[in-house]
């Protein structure tokens, strides 16, 4: 498995938020919903997003935006629009405090506000996805606030961009589903290109699934992250010393080998264990800890709070569903001992505020 793959087969879009958007000019929204990662397309006119703080970026039809949360953002026909619609957290949405839920409604999955003698309003496509899971906590630390990938430049993702806009009003037995994973391509679709541009900027221990040593040696952790690794059985795995895989992993990767399963084994650890049929024990032998004694240990130690505490906010937020008002371990391979955090030279890691990646 490489390493962007173990990083988005998690965290899949589930119940996410689609909305197709109806709006006559001038129109312009404020979302402040703290949804973690959101995309927006424009399928007709074209939008401009205004991060907080940063410049405002145009949208146009078939381009694909993806808005790392929590910040607030505005979208507009016009950068000098003033919003005057409100959507917070929960997809809520309000002007002047008063809900729109039912005096914008207009269909299924659609939303909007237009004039009669208007012949062709903007519409934009959304979709957001509303809980955050861990594995994916790790890539979106470092994505930029906005990153644009514009039309044009793979054709299978504009024809999915086509096949999201019929499916999303749509009202039949599993669509949701269909939706979800709609909107995992494109959202996929967009990392990739931008791990692919010479320029952008993504994290070494994304960039270094391309090295020949780097690479395999980050597929095996992914792949089986219970095996009792050590640095010596990894080096030997990938045919190379333990010293020599140690320095390289460390150079390209931003921390050593045994700190990056230790973190990657609490990530995969913390999904897990949103799911209730799963005891700790069984979690903490799915990512290579003896016991759940060992993993609340390390899991306490890290994130602050034992695995039962962690459980338990992330079972009733998932449990509010997707629906708005609009329709570790030591060199030894030693599995108790876990090293907390990323390393320093990650922590100080600062993401970029907006990339729009070059067309073709």
């Amino acid at each position: 498995m490489d390493t962007l793959t173990g990083l988005l087969d998690g965290p899949k879009a589930r119940g996410a938020f689609l909305l197709r958007s109806v709006l006559s000019t001038p129109w312009a929204l404020r979302i402040e919903d703290r949804a973690p990662l959101s995309l927006i397309t424009m399928l007709d006119g074209a939008a401009w997003i205004l991060p907080d703080g940063a410049e405002p970026v145009l949208v146009r039809p078939g381009d694909l935006a993806l808005l790392r949360g929590p910040e607030a953002y505005t979208v507009a026909d016009h950068p000098r629009s003033e919003p005057d619609i409100l959507i917070g957290p929960g997809q809520i949405c309000s002007r002047d405090g008063a809900s729109v839920a039912t005096s914008m409604a207009m269909g299924v999955r659609t939303w909007g506000e237009t004039r009669p003698d208007d012949e062709r309003p903007s519409v934009m496509l959304s979709g957001t996805y509303l809980a955050e899971h861990e594995i994916g906590r790790r890539l979106l630390g470092h994505l930029p606030t906005l990153l644009v990938r514009p039309a044009g430049v793979d054709t299978t993702e504009d024809t999915l961009v086509r096949l999201l806009a019929t499916e999303v009003t749509r009202a039949e037995p599993g669509q949701e589903v269909v939706l979800d994973r709609l909107l995992d391509l494109l959202v996929v679709g967009v990392l990739r290109s931008w791990l692919a541009a010479p320029d952008g900027e993504a994290p070494g221990w994304l960039r270094a699934q391309a090295d020949e040593v780097v690479g395999p040696a980050l597929r095996l952790l992914h792949d089986d992250p219970a095996r009792p690794w050590t640095v010596a059985a990894l080096a030997t795995e990938v045919g190379v010393s333990r010293a020599g895989l140690a320095r390289r992993f460390t150079a390209l990767v931003g921390e050593p080998p045994m700190a990056y399963l230790a973190n990657w084994r609490l990530a995969v650890a913390a999904d897990l264990l949103r799911d209730p049929g799963l005891t700790v024990a069984a979690v903490a032998r799915r990512v290579g800890y003896g016991d759940a004694f060992a993993l609340s240990t390390a899991f306490k130690r890290v994130r602050g709070l034992t695995p039962q505490e962690h459980r338990r906010p992330a079972a009733s937020g998932e449990a509010g569903g997707a629906v708005g008002e609009v329709a570790g371990e030591a060199a030894d391979g030693a599995a108790g001992d876990v090293l907390a955090g990323p390393s320093s030279a990650a922590r100080s890691a600062v993401p970029p505020t907006t990339v729009v990646l070059a067309a073709g």
